[in-house]
């Protein structure tokens, strides 16, 4: 079925008036709900895959972005700017770490981090040339570039996209005793989600993540953390890992990074790692400009009193409270995570896509993963009567889908 086709069967479906394809036109958004370029308003559940954490506008967010544009804006990395410095220094205090080298997008951090560890593996551990290898797990989503869908378990990421590039090991999420047995003299590094996002909100057995400390410490890997998702208030601690008190070697941040007002990511680490580059050896012609780094400073400061970690918590619970009233003859699980849930669907019933389709005819943008599996990651502004309103549009959609 082509586009235009798929499109008449759901306006007639739905209503002309009332359906749009994802992903919706913004015009403007405020707090927790976004506005069409018809004067729709609907209300935010995809902000962890939108990155907007703190909600549409955010004054603070806004005021650092125009402040920055009233000076030099997007300077490449030929220029060191007054922003540049203070945010790394920032972002570093707040990782625990030495330093921070910021980028552009989730996956070029990603890269960054493989290209450092290989590095890593070389220099520091004594690695025989072009035999560095890293362990992945099944389910991972890390980004879309040729390399990282190398190693995706997901057959719609890979195909038509090959060859691949060598050197990862994939191993089933979870399983602490398949980690430990895919280590080899020639392994450099873990990478790991502390909850696979894209996989559907996917929450490790508890210890797990302090297991595959242990795993690194014991056999001289690095501990790679792809926040990106996770990290900086989402799931109630500012980082995923904090869940089980577990210090990642490096961390990899986005999405919420740039608060919805411009594209940053950064890769976090100490010296020991970071300074495998020299100089010449990586950049990024637009990583670290002045505006992105402005506007990541004041995601940095917003996070730095806690009050948005705890407020993930709070909200986290209501929400979990409010899913439990879902039909359970429709639904096969439910997990939630700070303020993040995935909820599976029963098999027999609509799909994940439909539902989503169907909520966003009735206001509501949210995001389907793995055909089965709905994403609910709101803005962290959202409000408790938000989130029932949401809830009950969810049901609504599942039961008439």
């Amino acid at each position: 079925m082509n586009q235009s086709s798929e499109l008449t069967e759901l306006e007639e479906r739905y209503g002309a008036h009332n359906y749009h394809p994802l992903p919706v036109v913004l015009a403007e958004g405020e707090g927790a709900w976004v506005t069409d370029t018809e004067g729709r308003r609907y209300l935010d559940w995809l902000s962890a895959y939108s990155a907007v954490n703190f909600g549409h506008g955010h004054p603070r967010l806004i005021g650092a972005a125009k402040a920055q544009l009233d000076r030099i804006t997007l300077a490449s990395r030929a220029f060191h700017t007054d922003q540049l410095g203070p945010f790394c220094a920032e972002l570093a205090e707040l990782c625990g770490k030495d330093a921070v080298l910021p980028m552009n997008t989730g996956a070029e951090a990603v890269e960054t981090a493989i290209k450092a560890a290989r590095k890593w593996g070389y220099t520091r551990k004594g690695v025989a040339a072009d035999r560095a290898r890293i362990i992945v797990f099944d389910g991972n989503f890390h980004g879309r570039t040729t390399t990282i869908v190398g190693f995706s378990s997901d057959p719609e990421s890979r195909e038509g996209f090959g060859p691949f590039a060598p050197g990862f090991d994939s191993v089933p999420y979870g399983d602490i005793e398949a980690l430990n047995a895919a280590v080899t003299p020639d392994t450099v590094a873990v990478l790991i989600e502390p909850v696979q996002g894209e996989g559907g909100v996917i929450i490790p057995p508890e210890g797990y993540l302090a297991a595959v400390r242990a795993t690194c410490d014991a056999n001289g890997l690095l501990m790679i953390a792809d926040e990106i998702q996770t990290g900086l208030a989402r799931t109630g601690h500012t980082f995923a890992c904090d869940r089980e008190q577990v210090r990642p070697d490096v961390y990899l941040l986005g999405k919420a990074l740039g608060g919805g007002i411009m594209p940053v990511s950064a890769v976090a680490a100490d010296r020991e790692v970071m300074d495998v580059f020299t100089p010449g050896t990586h950049g990024s012609t637009f990583g670290g400009n002045p505006l992105a780094a402005a506007v990541g400073r004041e995601v940095v400061a917003m996070l730095a009193t806690g009050e948005w970690q705890q407020r993930a918590r709070d909200l986290g619970k209501h929400l979990e409270q409010a899913l439990d009233g879902l039909d359970k003859s429709k639904v096969d699980a439910i997990r939630v995570c700070g303020l993040w849930a995935g909820v599976d669907l029963a098999e027999g019933g609509p799909t994940a896509r439909e539902v989503c389709e169907r909520m966003a005819a009735l206001g509501v943008l949210c995001k389907e993963t793995h055909h089965r599996t709905v994403r609910i990651a709101p803005p962290l502004v959202i409000e408790p009567h938000e989130i029932d309103r949401g809830v009950e549009i969810l049901a609504q959609a599942i039961a008439e889908a």
